[in-house]
C-alpha cells in the first residue's frame, strides 16, 4: 500500500512523561527502606526517592529497580549481571531482549538522575508526523514507511532489512516502537529509543512510501 508521509518534528529527550506513577515512587521508597511516604506530595516523592537510591551502592540500587520492574522477565542472575552492565554502559540494544528496552530506558534514566550522572544517560526519540491515507496504520506499517527516509546506516535497516521489505514477519516492530499515538485525523506521535532512530538519520521531511505486507506461505 502507498502512503504519503510528512515529518513535522523529531525531538531527542532524556526522559519520558508518565514513565513512573506516584504509586511507583511510594512502592520503590518502601523497597529502599522508607515507609509511610503516602502523605508526601508528588514532587517530594521523587526527591525522597533520589535520596533513598543514593544511599545504596549503584549496582544494588539497580538490582532493586530491575527486580521491581522486570522480575517477571528476568531471573536473579540476569538481574545481577544487568545491574553491573548498566553501570558500565555495556548493555547493547542490538543483542538485548528488545521487548525490555522501554523499561530499561526508564530505569536507567532514574538511576542517572539519582547518582548525578554516574550512570550513563540514554536518549529517546519522539517523532511527530502525518500519514495518508490513515488506513491500517500500526507500528509495523510506520517503520516500513520510515524506511524510505532513514539513513542507510540506521540500525533498523541493518538488522531487519527482510522485515522492512515484507519478506519476513516483523513482530519486533511492537517492541522497537515504544508508543504510537494518534493525535488527529492523519497525525501521530511515535516514541522510540535514539538507538533505533536518531534525529540526524531522517533524510527527507516529506516523501512517499510503498509498504509491503508480509504474507505467510501456505503449507500443503
Amino acid at each position: 500500500m502507498k502512503y504519503h508521509i510528512i515529518i513535522n518534528s523529531v525531538k531527542t529527550v532524556d526522559a519520558l512523561q508518565n514513565a513512573w506513577t506516584n504509586d511507583d515512587y511510594i512502592q520503590l521508597l518502601k523497597e529502599f527502606g522508607l515507609e509511610d511516604t503516602e502523605s508526601s506530595n508528588p514532587s517530594e516523592l521523587l526527591e525522597l526517592l533520589f535520596m533513598a537510591i543514593s544511599d545504596f551502592e549503584p549496582n544494588e540500587a539497580a538490582v532493586i529497580l530491575l527486580t521491581y520492574k522486570l522480575s517477571e522477565h528476568l531471573n536473579e542472575n540476569q538481574i545481577e549481571q544487568m545491574s553491573h552492565d548498566m553501570l558500565l554502559d555495556k548493555i547493547s540494544e542490538e543483542y538485548a531482549d528488545i521487548s525490555l528496552h522501554h523499561q530499561l530506558f526508564n530505569i536507567n534514566q532514574l538511576l542517572h538522575k539519582a547518582y548525578n550522572g554516574s550512570f550513563p544517560s540514554a536518549k529517546a526519540t519522539i517523532i511527530e508526523f502525518e500519514i495518508t491515507p490513515n488506513k491500517n496504520v500500526d507500528k509495523e506499517v510506520v517503520l516500513k514507511a520510515f524506511d524510505k527516509t532513514l539513513a542507510g546506516n540506521n540500525v533498523i535497516k541493518r538488522l531487519f532489512s527482510n522485515q522492512l521489505a515484507g519478506k519476513a514477519s516483523f513482530e519486533e516492530a511492537e517492541a522497537i516502537v515504544w508508543d504510537l499515538k494518534s493525535t488527529g485525523d492523519t497525525s501521530y506521535v511515535l516514541t522510540t529509543s535514539e538507538y533505533w532512530m536518531s534525529r540526524d538519520e531522517f533524510n527527507d521531511a516529506e516523501f512517499d512510501a510503498t509498504v509491503i505486507e508480509f504474507e505467510e506461505d501456505d503449507e500443503d
